[in-house]
């Protein structure tokens, strides 16, 4: 292979939709429309129907999608949020920033989601809320999941960063929780050109308070009722993503074939952990495991293969939880975090590449 295959690559997307992102620049280009205009409230219709779901709030990033669902909800010091141990910082982020305290719930080895059957030990009398996550674009339990909810009377606000596109039984993610958090970030499923987020729900309260929240806290200009935020999706991402939005279930049917693909070529290497076939799972991430990793990783670059890890440090071993979080026995989240390694997988990757990577998987000597 004489080029370098890199993790991520979105001018497949690009070169494809360039006349329609072109059309959508230069009507934002020669709008009147600063900040939440026509391309904004478009979008959030438009997203609306796709996930059959009553509000949609445009933000500017999926973290602050989790943050002002939180606070919408008016969880805040001295409250706790079951979190997953293994998942991506902003998660416990959200929860910190409202004042409240992430109590992690050890991961599946299985699936990497939250284990559904140790939730209920964490529940306190300060529990709030639950936030799941589907990692690396895998639904969790969400049955069990809601019905741990409603047995303890506790809100769900799902963290759908990474499975816009999935399904459990005809019901999108992101529409099952009483408040729900989406990300936009480039190389999401659906990924604008900046930063960008999404809060759903179906309660009509909380998408007033959100809308007061994401702009300074205000329903009025210059008249603030509340300590909100600067956090307005802009109309440039949603004139982008109102364009891709149409297109995301061919990208995420694309992404799976790459996945078989991978599960087909490396199948037989009993030194590596594969995630399973699942229709549900959008395959954001491809997701390895191996005891090698750093080895194998360096043997791919030297192939000229990108890769990467997802994640090298879990939530409780950052420095900003050292003195709240670090003594806890998380085995399997460390041991997902020293082994996990994530492949290319990304709209317009050939099979030909795919083909070229499983073979250099194979060569190496673990």
């Amino acid at each position: 292979m004489s080029e370098v295959i890199p993790f991520f690559n979105h001018r497949a997307i690009h070169a494809s939709l360039n006349s329609e992102l072109l059309e959508a620049f230069n009507r934002v280009l020669h709008s009147s429309n600063i900040m939440l205009g026509d391309e904004v409230k478009a979008f959030e219709k438009n997203v609306c129907d796709y996930l059959d779901c009553k509000y949609a709030i445009g933000v500017n990033s999926g973290l602050d999608a989790l943050i002002i669902s939180l606070e919408a909800l008016g969880i805040g010091k001295g409250d706790e949020v079951i979190v997953p141990a293994n998942t991506y910082v902003a998660t416990w982020l959200a929860v910190t920033k409202t004042g409240a305290t992430p109590m992690p719930v050890e991961a599946s080895i299985t699936d990497y989601n939250i284990d559904v059957s140790k939730i209920q030990e964490k529940i306190s009398p300060k529990t709030k809320a639950i936030m799941p996550v589907h990692l690396y674009g895998l639904p969790c339990n969400m049955d069990e999941i809601m019905k741990i909810a409603n047995d303890n009377n506790l809100y769900v606000i799902e963290d759908n960063a990474q499975s816009f596109g999935s399904n459990i039984n005809n019901k999108k993610t992101g529409t099952f929780g009483k408040i729900n958090a989406h990300s936009f970030y480039p190389t999401k499923n659906l990924g604008a050109i900046g930063d960008a987020g999404m809060i759903t729900t179906d309660d009509e309260e909380l998408y007033n308070k959100c809308k007061v929240l994401r702009n300074y806290g205000s329903k009025e200009k210059y008249i603030n009722d509340v300590i909100g935020h600067n956090s307005r999706l802009d109309e440039i991402q949603a004139a982008i993503l109102n364009v891709k939005l149409k297109y995301t279930d061919k990208w995420v049917s694309e992404k799976r074939e790459n996945a078989k693909q991978y599960i087909d070529g490396l199948k037989d290497i009993s030194e590596i952990v594969l995630p399973e076939y699942d229709d549900l799972h959008t395959y954001h991430l491809f997701v390895i495991r191996t005891k090698k990793r750093d080895q194998f990783k360096k043997h791919l670059e030297e192939k000229k293969i990108n890769t990467l890890i997802h994640y090298p440090i879990p939530p409780h071993r950052q420095p900003i939880y050292k003195n709240t979080h670090s003594s806890m026995e998380l085995p399997i989240s460390d041991e997902i975090a020293s082994t996990c390694l994530s492949l290319p997988n990304y709209i317009g990757m050939g099979k030909s590449q795919i083909e070229y990577i499983c073979k250099c998987i194979l060569e190496f000597k673990f």
